[in-house]
């Protein structure tokens, strides 16, 4: 079966095509990345040229993987808006990927896994995971830099150079690792659409963690 991941969540993004087998068997056949700042033009003439590149159709896609956040507001609403589409007109199944927990389970730990990524504004998004087999997430916030380094149990996870700077600066233990792309969204989507862990299109949504400024400044101005 084949499975197309997709990742529109950061300034860059990027789209993947697998193909899967039993068990976890997986071979990621390309990685097609995508330009920041023009995702809406971008995602949807690049899934059909990948598909093509190929000799694929539409149909031949088993299922869909997207990382469902946190992230760039626009950006996330347009990768999950496509996968959405697709999966409704194809009645194929969506495995929806945190970042976060993208971060901690391909950190190569186990235990107690804190994993972090910049949200601007001085804030991370933070997520702390039980990483056994999988990732299991026991909670998500939003945290300023120093409450986070205030608060670490474990140990922290991270694509931001300048916090696993920080962090070491305090003697934390951390590790830098890159960012997740679409591959490793698609590897993870995988994993749960074997294990059932799936999502309807209606119910498919963004995890922001955070409101964004619309909501804040309406808010402030009601």
């Amino acid at each position: 079966m084949f499975l197309l991941a997709a990742d529109t969540s950061g300034k860059d993004g990027s789209i993947a095509l697998a193909k899967c087998g039993p068990g976890d068997v997986y071979e990621i056949i390309e990685v097609v990345p995508l330009a920041g700042g023009t995702f809406s033009a971008q995602l949807v003439p690049q899934i059909a040229e990948l598909l093509l590149k190929h000799q694929l159709g539409k149909q031949d896609i088993d299922g869909f993987a997207v990382a469902s956040g946190p992230g760039s507001f626009t950006g996330l609403r347009v990768g999950l808006a496509a996968v959405k589409a697709l999966a409704e007109v194809l009645r194929k199944p969506i495995a929806e990927v945190s970042l976060l927990e993208a971060i901690a389970s391909t950190s190569g730990l186990r235990g107690t896994v804190m994993a972090a990524l910049d949200a601007g504004r001085n804030e991370l998004y933070v997520g702390e995971y039980d990483v056994q087999e999988c990732a299991t997430a026991l909670n998500q916030s939003l945290l300023t830099r120093e409450e986070f380094l205030a608060s670490v149990r474990g140990y922290i996870v991270t694509p931001d150079a300048s916090l696993a700077d920080a962090a070491r600066n305090a003697g934390l233990p951390v590790k830098e690792i890159p960012r997740p792309r679409s591959d490793t969204i698609a590897q993870l989507g995988w994993k749960k659409i074997l294990a059932g862990d799936t999502v309807s299109p209606e119910v498919l949504d963004a995890n922001y963690i955070r409101r964004s400024d619309a909501e804040i400044f309406s808010k402030g101005s009601s």
